[in-house]
């Protein structure tokens, strides 16, 4: 019985001054490289082109690493956000990279969840781009069919919301950190505008090729740049709630170019100093898109309908019914009524 395909890689043999490449069902083909690292060029290369002459391969003769190698090359570089999708990648490798596509199934699906052993959602969207590599390659005509990956379950959608008190000592942790006074701006920005982490980061007090800017003028924040690609995640505009416009005028006028900045430069990422606040206000199982669902929650809590909620927080209404409807005062009110209502 043979053994388990080793896949492609560079051999040296003796008395050759060249590297050469094996691959199972090929014959050695030289690098023409006597430099190790010169020759693992080469074979990068190789592995990246392998099964793009321009007829399908079936299943069984290509690699997973290979799909999603083409998907990476050809496809990523041109989504809003391709870092995503590289992480993704970077999770996916190691396992998949040598397994031919025939064998994605539901078993191999599974296997890899006990491999990774993260949270659910995580492997989920890591099997997603999976999947996503394998439709590109069978749309664009280099496999002959499309596996289907078995993804791990919905998790349900998390209802943590902050008190006002919370809000209040989250605010409070960040002002007294010695170097995590901009996160201050974050939470305000978050709080009143339910903008995620990342459309929030990306803010400035103008027009920017970055993205969104805050219209003081007119009162009007605009979530997304006009050199942004679109993205399934919305980032509609939205009118600058009084309170916010006051900071935002404020920092403003003391010569601030970015929502969220540090001696004028952008701030680019607040994961430690936000997770260090949290610690410090003495909060569990909280995290910057908390800030989002805190948000919408406060809103509907003091009357907002559904429509204008889902438009004020750039929020599909079907979630907003979903996830957050039942804190709102008329949630189910019909019904009670009609229920308690004496015949």
């Amino acid at each position: 019985m043979s053994g388990p395909s080793k896949g492609a890689r560079i051999y040296k043999y003796k008395h050759r001054r060249e590297w050469y490449i094996l691959d199972t069902g090929c014959k050695p083909r030289s690098t023409g490289c006597a430099d190790r690292t010169d020759a693992e060029k080469v074979l990068a290369g190789y592995i990246a082109n392998r099964g793009r002459q321009g007829v399908a391969n079936e299943p069984a003769n290509i690699t997973c690493g290979e799909v999603l190698a083409i998907y990476g090359e050809e496809h990523a570089a041109t989504v809003a956000d391709p870092v995503r999708i590289g992480q993704a990648m970077s999770a996916l490798i190691p396992f998949w990279g040598e397994m031919k596509l025939v064998n994605v199934k539901g078993e191999t699906c599974r296997r890899y969840c006990k491999w990774r052993e993260k949270a659910g959602a995580t492997m989920r969207r890591e099997l997603g781009v999976l999947q996503a590599a394998i439709n590109y390659a069978h749309r664009e005509g280099f496999i002959t069919s499309a596996p289907v990956v078995s993804l791990p379950s919905k998790t349900k959608s998390k209802d943590r919301y902050l008190t006002r008190d919370e809000a209040a000592r989250l605010l409070w942790a960040a002002w007294r950190g010695h170097k995590s006074k901009h996160l201050v701006r974050f939470i305000l920005i978050a709080l009143y505008t339910g903008t995620r982490k990342d459309a929030v980061l990306r803010m400035g007090f103008s027009p920017n090729t970055v993205g969104g800017w805050f219209d003081l003028e007119n009162r009007i924040m605009y979530r997304i740049g006009d050199a942004e690609r679109t993205t399934n995640k919305r980032r509609t505009p939205a009118k600058i709630p009084r309170q916010l416009h006051a900071h935002l005028r404020r920092w403003h006028a003391k010569g601030a170019r970015w929502g969220v900045e540090i001696d004028g430069a952008r701030v680019g990422d607040i994961k430690h100093s936000f997770e260090t606040a949290t610690k410090r206000a003495g909060l569990s199982d909280v995290t910057p898109h908390t800030l989002k669902h805190t948000a919408i929650t406060w809103a509907l809590q003091n009357g907002s309908g559904l429509w204008d909620a889902a438009g004020f927080f750039a929020t599909s209404v079907e979630t907003i019914e979903k996830v957050y409807g039942h804190h709102s005062p008329d949630f189910q009110e019909s019904a009670l009524k009609a229920v308690e209502k004496r015949r």
